[in-house]
């Protein structure tokens, strides 16, 4: 049964909107005018009064638009997920960690990524059993997600909380909202908006895909995979569902997780740049399709009512998402390598994002800007 929130509205409906809350920040707010717009009812002209003349009424104090009490700064914590559904018991990883920073204003955004395997110290959390510990920033997901008692269904939710309470002892940012998204949903939600219009900026070979969509077949002894593969040449490229997902899962590339960050981050400005081509707001049967689309592959994570973020966030656009990519390096090396640690140049953005002189960094060290 689809789990209601408290106004009724199934939580695959929030889940759509917490999702372009975080990326898509200003399509959610036409989508949410429209549904609060259109769900009053239509009145008709009554019978003209032949009597007394009325009462006037007093006129009511003007009611504040939704979401006028956000003011930032922001912070949105956006979660992909590795899911095995074929697998009994398989707990989420957290393979994708990116975070919008929406400035004081609520007029511009600044948009970047964690390395999946950022050595970072993961609290104790009672509610799975986990002790804490030293570790890559990935298992946080996992750890939080489990449930005792009931090793067979993880909770997404629950690690997500886990993997919150970590990236905020890392980066010092306090998150208002987030949501974590299956790679299926991703998957779907592209193909629904008829594929994604982006420039590739190096040759991606696939490790997973053949140039059919079809998986590759494991190669003899475990030792990666064999047969024809997808290649993503360099220049601008219309993407399907399975193409952008498989895209921005590649990291065995030239400039590894971090090349890989940088494309999630690009692919999902694309995808914002596309969302707001479709005018979703004047056209309620796509709202109803995407919506459909996700289904249960997305949670929202909780934070303000979504319709409040949705206005408040309303007077942005996809161009005014700025993409940081956040340089880093390994700790220790060959059988000793231990995950990833950020350089002082990308670790310093963190302090100077919270501060709110963002900008004043960026001008400072260029290089941190991601193009296309």
């Amino acid at each position: 049964m689809t789990q209601e929130t408290g106004t009724g509205r199934p939580r695959w409906v929030w889940g759509l909107a917490a999702l372009v809350g975080v990326v898509l920040v200003a399509v959610v707010a036409l989508v949410v005018t429209r549904q609060v717009r259109d769900d009053g009812p239509r009145r008709t002209a009554g019978p003209v009064a032949t009597t007394a003349s009325p009462t006037p009424s007093p006129t009511p104090s003007p009611t504040p638009p939704p979401g006028a009490a956000i003011t930032g700064p922001l912070n949105l914590l956006l979660v992909g997920v590795d899911t095995r559904v074929s697998v009994p018991g398989w707990e989420p990883h957290g393979d994708s960690v990116l975070i919008l920073h929406v400035p004081a204003g609520l007029d511009r955004a600044y948009l970047f990524s964690l390395p999946r395997d950022l050595v970072v110290d993961i609290p104790a959390f009672p509610k799975s059993g986990y002790r804490g510990g030293r570790t890559k920033l990935t298992h946080a997901m996992s750890y939080g997600s489990r449930v005792p008692g009931k090793p067979k269904n993880p909770s997404a939710a629950q690690g997500y909380e886990l993997l919150r309470s970590t990236v905020t002892g890392y980066t010092g940012l306090r998150f208002d909202a987030g949501a974590v998204i299956t790679f299926n949903g991703f998957d779907r939600l592209v193909d629904t908006l008829g594929g994604v219009d982006l420039y590739v900026d190096q040759r991606v070979p696939s490790l997973h895909r053949r140039p059919d969509g079809k998986y590759r077949d494991p190669a003899p002894g475990g030792g990666g995979y064999t047969g024809p593969q997808m290649v993503y040449e360099k220049g601008e490229r219309h993407l399907n569902g399975w193409q952008a997902l498989d895209y921005a899962r590649q990291r065995y590339i030239t400039g590894g997780d971090y090349a890989r960050q940088r494309h999630q981050q690009q692919l999902l400005r694309a995808l914002a740049a596309k969302i707001l081509s479709e005018n979703l707001a004047r056209e309620p049967d796509r709202v109803d399709q995407v919506v459909a689309a996700l289904g249960d592959t997305l949670v929202y994570a909780g934070g303000p009512r979504i319709v409040d973020l949705a206005y408040a966030l309303g007077g942005m656009s996809a161009d005014r998402i700025t993409l940081v990519g956040l340089p880093g390096d390994g700790v220790g090396k060959g059988s000793s390598y231990r995950g990833e640690q950020l350089t002082s140049v990308g670790k310093g953005f963190l302090p100077a994002l919270k501060a709110g002189k963002a900008e004043t960094y960026l001008d400072a060290h260029p290089e941190l800007r991601v193009k296309n």
